[in-house]
């Protein structure tokens, strides 16, 4: 999942984005409005942690000028603004959560991991594939009821490939929902993901490439 992090303070936007990272999503960074809107302009993000003020002023103005346009994506307003009526405000101009500084990290990794999978298309609790099962909730795999330990990558790889089961997901698009834009899209950084997803997962083999197209997930993939 694909997260457009918000924040003016460096050394915050630095924590948070790892954080983040941290928890299995791929995050983008912006330091004020105008460069986060030319983001939302070329990326389709999964959901949006926005500090309200930036150097270009309040963000809920712009925010509630893309809701008025039928824009859709989660906001999870994370602020020093914590007062009952600046909440309010936040939620009656857009925002779907708002988290008050400071704030305990897990609780913000578990916000936006909430808020991006409500807009996933109402995607269910758990995703399986033969006896491999995700608790999306937990953010927990377990394969024949064993957990296995996946970091925070081979986490999302598996997510998008049990999302799209039984159907071919390209490089690129593990890519675009894995990674962030500080990723070389000519390197080996997926198949080196997918080969130790493969390793962890164990036989028989569930993870199959599709020679020049991407990789799939299948009990029974058929010839590739």
């Amino acid at each position: 999942m694909r997260v457009l992090l918000v924040e003016d303070d460096d050394d915050l936007r630095e924590t948070v984005a790892s954080g983040l990272r941290g928890g299995g999503f791929a995050v983008d960074c912006a330091s004020d409005w105008p460069e986060a809107d030319e983001l939302l302009h070329l990326t389709a993000y999964d959901c949006v942690v926005l500090d309200r003020m930036v150097p270009s002023g309040d963000t809920l103005a712009p925010l509630e000028d893309r809701r008025r346009a039928g824009w859709s994506v989660p906001v999870l307003c994370l602020t020093a603004l914590d007062s009952l009526d600046e909440r309010l405000r936040g939620l009656e101009n857009g925002a779907d959560d708002y988290l008050a500084k400071p704030f305990a990290m897990r609780e913000l990794v578990l916000r936006v991991r909430n808020l991006s999978r409500r807009a996933s298309a109402r995607l269910p609790s758990f995703l399986s594939c033969a006896d491999v099962v995700m608790d999306v909730a937990r953010h927990e795999v377990r394969r024949g009821g064993v957990l296995l330990s996946l970091s925070p990558k081979e986490y999302a790889v598996l997510h998008q490939l049990l999302v799209h089961r039984d159907a071919v997901v390209t490089r690129t698009g593990l890519l675009e929902h894995c990674w962030d834009e500080m990723a070389d899209p000519v390197s080996n950084v997926v198949d080196a993901v997918v080969a130790g997803l493969r390793r962890k997962l164990g036989s028989p083999a569930l993870v199959h490439t599709v020679r020049a197209r991407g990789f799939l997930l299948s009990a029974d993939p058929g010839p590739s």
